[in-house]
């Protein structure tokens, strides 16, 4: 019985954190560069039709409070007990005025090179992506402005004239940020939007690979997100789904492994080795 009850429970485990089919015809196998190139293919869709104006009714959903379906949560806040660092916030509240919340590029528009433009509600592109869009208090929203993301502790707070996102939204932010190198290459250079030492051979911050591994995703808010946003827009953030795939083409410490199939030793057997990202120079907008 005991017997049966463990298979059970890994064959529950298994299903839980299972590949997603989104990534059936992507070579896992690969590495560094390589890998990084396969993935750009798979999330680079021509997406016409997903406004800016879009994202105000999707992430409703997408940053929907998981205790709370009237509620959102908001990127950087980290308690209720002013509008400004509010956590939580009624759907209702969207605007543009003090305890409202509206939309938050976390890639900062001004920051992307070229930079993202304006955000008219008919606007299309990279300014419209929903994988770089958080539902955020105005104030806090301001309070970030464009300032580029660094490290630091506690919650979110500006430090030495840089951003630190906050413990909880830190790792939220690096995956969000290595989506948009993904996606739009040297457009949105890590460095462009972060603060810090690269790693060894590539553009990824050292900061974003260690958020990554210290703050793993929810997997019931960061993955409501990619499940309605696959559909919503028609692509996925891969390092929401695995982190680890991070490690194996950028290094660091290693990442969760949600998958639970890419771990370094079995890149070992492959003769794993990290790689140079490349100099993109063609984009999707």
């Amino acid at each position: 019985m005991r017997t049966l009850q463990l298979l059970f429970c890994l064959s529950i485990t298994s299903i839980l954190f299972a590949q997603q089919p989104y990534y059936n015809n992507v070579n896992l196998t690969l590495t560094g560069e390589a890998l990084y190139n396969e993935l750009q293919d798979k999330i680079d869709i021509d997406n016409t039709t997903f406004t800016y104006g879009d994202v105000r009714d999707t992430m409703l959903e997408t940053d929907e409070d998981p205790d709370n379906s009237q509620n959102v949560l908001l990127v950087y806040g980290y308690n209720n007990s002013s509008c400004v660092t509010d956590r939580t916030r009624n759907k209702q509240e969207f605007g543009g005025n003090s305890c409202n919340f509206n939309r938050e590029h976390v890639f900062a528009r001004s920051n992307a090179d070229p930079e993202m433009g304006g955000t008219s509600n008919i606007f299309t592109g990279i300014v419209a992506d929903p994988h770089n869009l958080r539902s955020s208090d105005v104030q806090m929203n301001g309070n970030r402005g464009n300032k580029k993301f660094a490290s630091g502790s506690g919650t979110a707070a500006s430090v030495g004239g840089n951003w630190y996102p906050g413990d909880e939204w830190k790792g939220d932010v690096a995956r969000m940020m290595m989506y948009m190198y993904t996606r739009y290459g040297e457009r949105c250079l890590p460095s462009l939007n972060g603060s810090g030492p690269l790693q060894s051979g590539n553009n990824m911050l050292q900061v974003y690979l260690q958020w990554n591994v210290d703050d793993p995703v929810d997997p019931t808010f960061e993955d409501q997100r990619n499940n309605y946003l696959e559909t919503a827009y028609g692509n996925r953030n891969p390092f929401i789904d695995n982190p680890y795939l991070a490690t194996i083409i950028w290094g660091g410490a290693p990442a969760e492994d949600r998958w639970g199939n890419l771990g370094i030793g079995n890149n070992n057997e492959q003769g794993f080795t990290i790689y140079p990202n490349p100099a993109i120079e063609s984009y999707s907008y």
